[in-house]
């Protein structure tokens, strides 16, 4: 699985992030981590807005940091 952060490295990015690795270890999961801060990239996903969550090429959530819960539930479906 690979699980995109999409972000300039503001507070906000930093605790996806977090959020996001203690989900997917929480999870069991064999996962790649990327952090993305190309802002050009950003477009590639549709994001106006950051931080952004995208797994295996597909946006999940864009402009909030989900609860390590919510995200569990991301990542499974």
């Amino acid at each position: 699985m690979k699980i995109q952060i999409l972000g300039a490295g503001c507070a906000k990015c930093n605790n996806l992030t977090l959020a996001t690795k203690a989900a997917a270890d929480n999870l069991g999961l064999d996962y790649e981590l990327e952090k993305v801060t190309d802002f050009l990239r950003f477009a590639d996903f549709g994001v106006m807005i950051t931080p952004a969550l995208v797994v295996d090429g597909k946006l999940m959530v864009a402009g909030k940091v989900p609860a390590v819960g919510e995200i569990e539930k991301l990542l499974q479906s």
